[in-house]
């Protein structure tokens, strides 16, 4: 499996938030109450899916996901998963759209060419980094160190192992602890749930996915920039280019499904 990750890359976009105070919200002062029902300060609350408070929410288009990607779609997806592989049967549809529905402006910004490039990107990038949907888990994961000690906000739990889960295969620590304080799971002390549950498998793919990845999609920098930002430091500028290769083949074959031109600057 493609080495993970992005997360070589010393800076991952961070996000600025206050901890989450309570679920379910009723929030004082200039706190938002976040897509999952948790109130707190910065993007991950105050951005896509905030129900109350100062929401600072981007406008989005009337196109429908779910018109997108097909039952027919998603079924030929992980229909390539062969019978032995731990993801065949649990990436679902119904998670997909389950957790999309939590990022409203995923595939619902800017034209609908946009959004059918937004949508046919993200599942090219998934499609390459779970080996066309056979893996829920990184190939020899438990086995690879993916704690930065020097992340004090988001300190790695004893015996918890941050390697490649989900579709994205969110690693390290500091991915952990963000994505479970956003979604409001113990990303820190429970890994594994990612591993566990398809639809939280999916949030996590997303929650990286509108923090590092959409901005650059959707304002027209071309797929290449999606590859740069998922794991750029050890596939682009030459240093993988059958990764990058496989990824963009995916994305011109998704865009041509959709029908929609695959746009420039494809590669990194």
């Amino acid at each position: 499996m493609a080495s993970r990750h992005w997360l070589l890359v010393a800076v991952v976009v961070a996000v600025s938030a206050s901890t989450a105070a309570a679920q379910n919200c009723g929030c004082t002062g200039q706190q938002c109450c976040s897509r999952w029902g948790y109130c707190g300060t910065g993007s991950d609350y105050c951005g896509t899916g905030c129900q109350e408070g100062p929401c600072d929410v981007p406008a989005t288009n009337n196109v429908s996901v779910a018109s997108i990607v097909t039952p027919d779609f998603f079924a030929a997806l992980v229909a390539q998963a062969d019978d032995g592989c731990a993801g065949k049967g649990f990436y679902t549809r119904d998670a997909f759209l389950s957790a999309a529905g939590g990022y409203p402006a995923f595939g619902r910004t800017g034209s609908e060419d946009d959004s059918k490039h937004e949508i046919a990107a993200f599942f090219a990038n998934i499609n390459h980094e779970t080996i066309r949907f056979c893996y829920i888990e990184e190939i020899d994961g438990p086995s690879k160190n993916y704690c930065d000690a020097t992340s004090t906000e988001w300190p790695c739990s004893a015996g918890k192992g941050y390697y490649g889960r989900g579709p994205l295969q969110i690693s390290w620590n500091y991915n952990y602890g963000q994505a479970g304080q956003s979604i409001g799971f113990d990303g820190l002390g429970d890994p594994d749930a990612v591993a566990r549950s398809p639809t939280l498998a999916f949030q996590t793919a997303l929650w990286y996915w509108m923090n590092n990845v959409h901005d650059a999609i959707v304002s027209g920098q071309g797929f290449g920039a999606t590859i740069r930002a998922i794991n750029g430091a050890l596939e682009c500028d030459g240093k993988n280019p059958t990764a990058v290769n496989s990824r963009v083949g995916y994305y011109e074959q998704f865009c041509q499904e959709f029908g929609v031109d695959a746009g420039s600057n494809p590669t990194c």
